[in-house]
């Protein structure tokens, strides 16, 4: 290899960031520059050095055509070697996930993940503004997921704002290093010696002059001296003129091939290129020689392919447009002809195609359909093009605009759907002539179940005079989602789902869980893939929540973990958030907190923002249980009913009251009404009224062992509390049963029943810390402690802060919040029925662990945490 001259700095921040990924921490590295600058020169030189070290390297190189065929760009990085990063076994597994692009990078993250263990691995990708979509995706996902492995990667690419590398680089900057390059042109001294090493022997001063024409661009001076490139022409110019005298020695059949080629593209089959020209391969072999040893082309094996993309274009240039538009189009009736697909002949109609083409427009239709399942961004592109060469007042305009709202839907593009099917039935520009209520009703209809999904239904739009019986069905049915308008008979199967999902909505929320889940299991199986079917995963994610409500947790978590293999990936974060609600209800508080995390992180690379706050409401109660009140804070945000919690775990126990108002999907509603009853005699009644009510409206055990726990408990109801924890051992809620343990357990120590009381609340103790639940462990141990109970240890409590708000007992903020609203020590020792002097003392403990001197202060310091003092 020869060396590399004038990027001895660009390397070196190379070999930095490989050092960085060898010692333990995943980095990334853009190179960025014009055609020719000398980008894979650098790479190969980064490749090389790291070889030397012994670090597991795996390359590719993007192209052209990467993106109408899934992972093109990166797959042969993949599996390159003796040993790649992907076998094969597990490369043809990935194949039937490339329509879920999510799954099949967490999966892809996985099986990297595994052979990185205990190696240092080089990634390069060449040529990545040429990345196929699935690619794109792929890189963002998995070099974050694996920020901890000892692995670099290597991307070059051309200038291109907002492009491939820099969505890349702002995906992932928070998890990786990046280490961002930039090439310059050349020096003249760097130029020279790069000659010097081409040609093995001095520079004379004639060729030093016209090596100063090639403005520091190392290909044009590699060229130069080989004679395609000649610099008294200007850059452009110079370099075709140079192609154009060396191919003039050539046979006209290599010339023949080389123009074929160039339109082609820059990589390509030579049976291709041969059907084409209808010459037989042998007789082409001959022509590719020459090609090859006029250094134009290079021979891959599978495929031939232009030496540089720089050199393409001079040959293209030779090529007239008219000539040009001519090959494009047999290359696509070949493609086409001889069964390769429409998305493969797709580049080559778009580079031909003339407004009104109804055979290309037809051909391209089908395209977008055959990349939607597995390219859904380039089937995108290509139908919207495809619409652009559908003139306004075309029979077909509307069609294509259909299906231009169809493939944005299913691409996740709900924001980009919804603009484009306003603008086509506004009577726009978009679609010249009379919009039929069929149209209108078939692109509502599209728009509806998405609509439904995030409780945008709006029912005007949805009624359409004039549309077909059927359409019209489907749109009543929606309106009977919508809430205006009543269920009706009908035929149609799909509306016939939509009513059935409709009284399953209405079950949900009137808290019949039962209910909601027999309707919403016939919608599932009522509904069909025909346009205004509501989604069926949809549907059943419905299902599942109301299947845990009625008790049937463990069923539920095992389908959904199910869904999250093999499930719509568009729904991950959806699906992440009910896992991550039913991990809380089953106690399972560290599964809870990591499916809510990872849904987090799928919103943010899906765009899907949706569910964010329900995550957060379950990161928030995971903190509360573990006692971690900073974090629980941290995620609460706005949430009424995590700050009413808040509240109460800082001493306000009128807080309690704001609890009783938390919606019925509040995550585990009757934990939460259990808390309040229990804080705040005065919501007791009030709670167990509504538990109660719940209990009738789907009588789960949950419901009516919580139900009868918060009446015996108001009641104190020593034998009813007895019969509410055994009816809660029925249900597969442990942190709920271990309340109602911890409850009846103080309740017989309060009667004098020892044995009883204690052996129930070291149930409870051991409940809490095997789940993790460290407040409530800590709560129960302090009652068996002062109740006489001695174990050689104490491991539930966490070790309290010696300083901060963490570091105050639940009297100390008490006293500091009431003191914080303006109380003096007797109002506050009134209010807390103490004498004014403990207030005092723990005035002054709190002052001591807070770091503050006085009352001013302190306020001070409780707006700064509260906004306002939570009892306020």
């Amino acid at each position: 290899m020869d060396p590399l001259r004038g990027r001895s700095a660009e390397l070196g921040r190379l070999l930095d960031a490989l050092r960085t990924a060898t010692d333990g921490k995943a980095s990334l590295a853009v190179v960025t520059g014009e055609p020719g600058i000398g980008k894979s020169a650098l790479l190969r030189a980064a490749v090389e050095q790291a070889e030397r070290q012994g670090v597991l390297v795996a390359t590719a190189a993007a192209h052209q055509t990467d993106d109408i065929s899934p992972l093109a760009s990166l797959a042969p990085a993949l599996r390159v070697g003796p040993e790649p990063l992907v076998s094969t076994e597990h490369f043809l597994e990935l194949a039937a996930l490339n329509g879920q692009p999510l799954w099949l990078a967490e999966r892809l993250a996985d099986l990297i993940n595994r052979r990185l263990e205990g190696v240092v691995a080089l990634v390069v990708l060449d040529d990545a503004q040429w990345s196929d979509p699935l690619t794109s995706f792929v890189l963002r996902v998995v070099i974050a997921r694996l920020s901890e492995c000892k692995v670099m990667w290597l991307l070059a690419t051309r200038p291109a704002p907002g492009g491939m590398t820099d969505q890349l680089i702002e995906a992932v900057r928070d998890q990786v290093p990046v280490h961002a390059i930039q090439l310059a042109p050349l020096s003249t001294d760097a130029v020279l010696e790069l000659a010097a090493d081409r040609l093995n022997a001095p520079v004379d001063p004639s060729l030093s002059v016209r090596l100063g024409g090639v403005q520091g661009v190392p290909f044009l001076a590699e060229q130069l001296i080989a004679g395609l490139y000649l610099t008294d022409e200007g850059l452009p110019d110079g370099l075709v003129e140079g192609v154009r005298r060396r191919t003039a020695s050539t046979s006209e059949l290599c010339r023949d091939l080389l123009r074929t080629a160039a339109v082609f593209g820059s990589e390509f089959r030579l049976e291709d290129v041969a059907d084409l020209m209808r010459e037989s391969i042998a007789k082409l072999a001959g022509a590719l020689d020459e090609a090859i040893r006029a250094g134009l082309l290079a021979d891959g094996g599978a495929t031939v392919s232009f030496r540089h993309e720089l050199l393409r274009s001079a040959v293209l240039a030779e090529v007239p447009p008219s000539a040009q538009r001519a090959l494009h189009r047999a290359i696509a009736n070949q493609l086409l002809a001889t069964g390769r697909g429409p998305a493969a002949a797709a580049p080559h109609l778009l580079a031909t195609a003339a407004p009104g083409d109804v055979q290309a427009i037809g051909t391209l239709r089908k395209a977008a359909q055959e990349l939607l399942a597995t390219m859904s961004i380039t089937a995108i592109k290509v139908i919207q093009q495809t619409f652009e060469l559908t003139p306004a007042d075309h029979p077909l305009r509307s069609e294509v605009g259909e299906d231009v709202v169809e493939i944005l839907l299913r691409g996740g593009r709900y924001d980009d759907a919804k603009a484009f099917a306003d603008d086509l039935l506004s009577g726009s520009v978009l679609l010249q002539g009379p919009v039929s209520s069929d149209l209108k009703a078939s692109v509502r209809l599209r728009l509806a179940p998405q609509q439904w999904a995030t409780g945008q239904l709006d029912p005007a739009a949805l009624a359409i005079e004039g549309a077909a019986p059927h359409l019209a069905d489907r749109l009543a049915a929606y309106r009977v989602l919508a809430g205006v308008e009543h269920p009706f008979q009908t035929d149609d199967p799909v509306a016939r789902a939509v009513q059935l999902l409709a009284a399953g909505a209405a079950a949900q929320a009137d808290g019949r869980y039962g209910v909601a889940r027999d309707h919403y299991a016939q919608a599932r199986t009522t509904a069909t893939a025909e346009v205004g079917s509501p989604p069926v995963l949809r549907i059943e994610l419905a299902e599942l929540f109301c299947r845990a409500q009625v008790d049937d947790l463990d069923g539920a978590l095992k389908r959904l973990g199910e869904l999250l293999t093999a499930g719509d990936s568009w729904l991950a974060p959806h699906l992440s958030v009910l896992r991550a609600r039913l991990e809380l209800a089953a106690g399972n508080l560290l599964d809870a907190a990591d499916a809510a995390t990872t849904a987090l992180r799928w919103m943010a690379e899906l765009h899907d923002h949706s569910v964010e706050p329900i995550a957060r409401q379950v990161l928030a109660l995971v903190a509360l249980f573990r006692g971690h009140l900073s974090e629980a804070r941290e995620q609460a945000g706005a949430d009424d009913g995590i700050r009413a919690l808040l509240a109460i775990a800082d001493g306000d126990t009128s807080a309690a009251a704001r609890l009783l108002v938390v919606p019925l999907d509040f995550p585990e509603r009757a934990e939460v009404l259990v808390q309040a009853a229990v804080t705040d005699p005065g919501s007791a009644k009030a709670a167990a009224d509504l538990l109660a009510e719940q209990a009738d409206a789907t009588p789960a055990p949950g419901f009516r062992g919580a139900a009868q726990l918060v009446a015996a408990y108001n009641e104190g109801d020593r034998r009813n509390l007895a019969e509410a924890v055994e009816l809660l051992r029925e249900t597969t809620r442990p942190l709920l049963l271990a309340r109602a343990e911890e409850l009846y357990g103080r309740a017989e120590l309060q009667h004098g029943d020892r044995v009883t009381g204690v052996a129930t609340l070291e149930r409870a103790l051991e409940s809490y810390t095997a789940h993790g639940a460290t407040s409530a462990a800590g709560r129960v141990q302090a009652v068996l402690q002062a109740a006489g109970v001695r174990r050689r240890r104490w491991a539930a409590v966490q070790h309290r802060p010696d300083t901060g708000w963490e570091a105050l007992t639940p009297m100390e903020r008490r006293v500091a919040l009431l003191v914080a609203e303006g109380h003096t020590n007797r109002s506050a020792a009134e209010e807390l029925v103490l004498s004014a002097s403990t207030v005092g003392t723990h005035l002054r403990a709190a002052f001591g662990k807070l770091g503050v001197n006085s009352r001013v202060q302190l306020t001070r310091l409780v707006l700064e945490r509260f906004g306002s003092p939570p009892n306020a």
